[in-house]
């Protein structure tokens, strides 16, 4: 299981991100070209190696074209975060220059959710809706390039897994839009409290963790553990612009893990006192929240009652939800889990063109084979719509 891992103990920034996956990948001309496909200016990009406490990183800093002179003075921020007089930008104003890009879908999706996780925050420190918040830092041109040029490396590299160190930050104040900030500043840690990340502070007296980086990882991160076993095959280094007494640098692990972690969840229940129509909509529910597999057994208990066990299939972090809805919806007082192993293959959703119309297909790859099997509700929706036996699509497939 190809898998990236970032070790976030010196923090984590937007730049940090984009220097660190640039090293993964080998090839900052792909990044300098994407980007452009964004149809902004205004701005340039250098790409650099620094040295931080004898560590060789790559430095990316966004330079915005009307400021360059301005921007030495600061020193601060965060790469990204110097106090600018940036054109303020609404949550709409930036889907709108990602959607109307000529980006990947899956870049822009993944880059409007990592922006999301910052508007909401910044949502809630600042007490207005979503729509009415105007951003600083976020909104610049320079965070939109950090959090797109994250989502297309990200996309290009197209990890299995991605995984995340404990979350390290400083302590102290620091100047920004707002005026002196307590570390972490607000928008940072509402990001941290709005997700399953793991957070400390350590004996540094600046921001390690600025709210683009903290909502870049608290996006992509899946789990927040100690390095797995992994057998590395590249290693990236992101350098900030600090001098610190730790390095001021992001490194990220790229190889493989082998899948054997019992990452999956089995929650069973006997219910014998419960409607059909309520154990169907207990199911549905079930499945809307993450749940991996749902099925009923008929079984006989106490009494000779005829009844049903649920059985759950779930990822670990979906357990306490998945959990409260059998509580809630059914007659249960008790659920017992066993964790399991898991081999799963790749998929991805494709579409088949047919002399009826697209269809909807999972491409499955096993050993470098790949098997194509249709989605029933696509080919249903077809078979109906052009009057053909549903048997006579699967064979057409």
């Amino acid at each position: 299981m190809k898998t990236l891992y970032f070790d976030c103990n010196s923090g984590i920034s937007g730049n940090m991100v984009l220097g660190a996956l640039i090293e993964i990948l080998g090839d900052e001309n792909y990044l300098l070209k994407e980007l452009k496909k964004l149809n902004i200016d205004g701005y340039k990009i250098e790409i650099s190696k620094k040295i931080k406490n004898g560590i060789t990183g790559t430095y990316v800093d966004v330079i915005l074209e009307h400021e360059h002179n301005h921007k030495e003075n600061h020193n601060n921020h965060d790469e990204h975060d110097h106090i600018h007089h940036h054109e303020h930008r609404n949550l709409y104003d930036v889907e709108k220059i990602i959607d109307n890009s000529l980006l990947n879908t899956k870049v822009k999706e993944l880059a409007k959710k990592i922006f999301m996780r910052v508007a909401k925050a910044e949502s809630k420190v600042h007490n207005k809706a979503i729509e009415e918040v105007h951003f600083h830092e976020v909104g610049a041109i320079d965070s939109i390039i950090d959090i797109v040029g994250t989502a297309i490396l990200i996309n290009k590299i197209n990890p299995d897994r991605i995984v995340s160190s404990i979350i390290n930050d400083g302590y102290g104040f620091i100047e920004c839009a707002h005026g002196t900030m307590a570390v972490p500043v607000p928008a940072t840690s509402e990001i941290l409290a709005d997700s399953k990340a793991k957070f400390r502070q350590i004996d540094i007296d600046t921001e390690l963790v600025t709210p683009t980086g903290a909502a870049i990882i608290t996006e992509l991160g899946e789990d927040f553990i100690n390095l797995p076993v992994m057998k590395i095959e590249k290693i990236g280094w992101g350098a900030g612009y600090k001098d610190l007494k730790v390095p001021n640098i992001l490194k990220v692990y790229y190889g493989e893990i082998e899948n054997n972690e019992k990452d999956i969840v089995v929650m069973e229940t006997n219910i014998d006192d419960t409607t059909g129509e309520i154990l169907g909509f207990v199911s549905e529910k079930l499945f809307e929240n993450g749940a991996l597999d749902v099925f009923y057994t008929p079984i006989y208990m106490k009494k000779n009652r005829p009844a049903y066990r649920l059985t759950v299939c779930s990822r670990k972090a979906d357990i306490n939800i998945l959990q409260n809805i059998i509580f809630k919806e059914t007659t249960t007082i008790g659920i017992r889990y066993r964790y399991e192993y898991r081999t799963e293959l790749k998929r991805e959703i494709i579409e088949i063109d047919t002399k009826y119309g697209k269809i909807k297909a999972k491409k499955v790859t096993n050993n470098n084979e790949e098997y194509i099997y249709p989605e029933y509700e696509s080919i249903k929706k077809v078979a109906e719509e052009n009057d053909i036996p549903l048997k006579e699509m699967y064979k057409l497939i």
